[in-house]
C-alpha cells in the first residue's frame, strides 16, 4: 500500500524541527530577562590562574557595538543583539540553528576584591580579563 506524501512531507518536517530544536539545546541555552521577551544565552569558557580569570563567550556575527558588559552585584551581565544578516524578504528560511535577536548571560563572580579589564572582541569571542586584587606576588 503506497504511503500518503503528504503524511511523509510532515513526518519529514517534524524530525527536521526536532533536530534542530536538539542542536539548539546542545549549543545555545535559550532563558528569560527581566525584559519579559525570549533570549538567547550565548556559552562562555571560564579559564582561570592565580592572578585572573578569563571568561570567553561565543558571540560569532555580533559587532562591538551591540554588546554591553555590566558589573551587577557579584556578576557580569553580557547583554546585546545579534541581528539578522538577511533583510531581504524575497528569501525563505530552509533552516535556522544559529539564534538571533536580544541575547543576555549572567556570569557569577567569585567573593573577592575583583577588577574587570577592557572587554575585548576578539575573532567572535568577548574575552573579559578580571583580575583577582589583594594578592601578594
Amino acid at each position: 500500500m503506497p504511503r500518503d506524501p503528504t503524511a511523509m512531507m510532515w513526518l519529514q518536517a517534524c524530525e527536521l524541527l526536532e533536530r534542530a530544536d536538539g542542536l539548539q539545546r546542545q549549543f545555545f541555552r535559550l532563558t528569560t530577562s527581566q525584559r519579559q521577551t525570549a533570549v538567547w544565552e550565548p556559552p562562555v569558557d571560564v579559564i582561570e590562574d592565580p592572578d585572573e580569570i578569563v571568561f570567553v563567550v561565543a558571540m560569532p556575527g555580533v559587532s562591538a557595538g551591540r554588546i554591553q558588559v555590566v558589573n551587577d552585584a557579584g556578576a557580569l551581565l553580557v547583554r546585546g543583539v545579534r541581528p539578522f544578516p538577511v533583510v531581504s524578504s524575497n528569501h525563505t528560511v530552509r533552516q535556522l540553528e544559529i539564534p538571533y535577536g536580544v541575547f543576555e548571560r549572567r556570569i557569577t563572580l567569585p567573593l573577592g576584591r575583583l577588577e574587570l579589564g577592557t572587554p575585548q572582541l576578539v575573532e567572535g569571542c568577548l574575552v573579559l580579563t578580571v583580575r583577582k586584587l589583594g594578592r601578594e606576588r
